[in-house]
């Protein structure tokens, strides 16, 4: 959940303010194309382990598998029409989902756009909230405060 956390959190440091008008290549972004969304799987491999349900991780990972394409191919399809050659290009030598940590490159300084920065944060931390929702809920049931809807294997 930290690593998914944190990865959100550094992806959106690169395209707070940016992601419609300059295509990001550098930082997260150099090593896959879908940064954002490889930590979001991370973070539901997180939410599995904080459940430690077999049945909510298969949900979510058929979920992931359902809607992430669609939404992947949607975003490269618009990338393309606006950005041509170039996102091409960075296509052809970047991976789609998982990384390849040996084509990490940043640059020596960056510029972000705090009060942006400051919104987009809000995105990368509700992994965190969840599992803090997940662990209330769990640790009411143990007490018997919060009566389960349903059991799960």
């Amino acid at each position: 959940m930290g690593v998914a956390t944190v990865g959100r959190l550094w992806c959106s440091l690169y395209i707070s303010g940016y992601k419609d008008a300059v295509l990001i290549t550098s930082g997260p972004y150099s090593v896959s194309r879908n940064p954002l969304y490889f930590f979001s799987f991370l973070g539901f491999a997180g939410i599995r382990l904080a459940t430690e349900t077999l049945s909510f991780a298969i949900a979510l990972v058929a979920a992931f598998g359902l809607i992430y394409p669609y939404v992947i191919r949607h975003e490269e399809d618009y990338l393309l029409s606006k950005f041509g050659e170039a996102f091409a290009d960075y296509r052809a030598r970047t991976p789609c989902f998982f990384p390849d940590l040996g084509l990490f490159r940043e640059p020596q300084s960056y510029t972000v756009n705090p009060s942006l920065y400051r919104r987009t944060m809000a995105n990368g931390l509700w992994f965190v909230w969840l599992v803090g929702i997940i662990e209330l809920v769990e640790a009411l049931h143990e007490y018997h405060v919060l009566a389960p809807l349903i059991r799960l294997p």
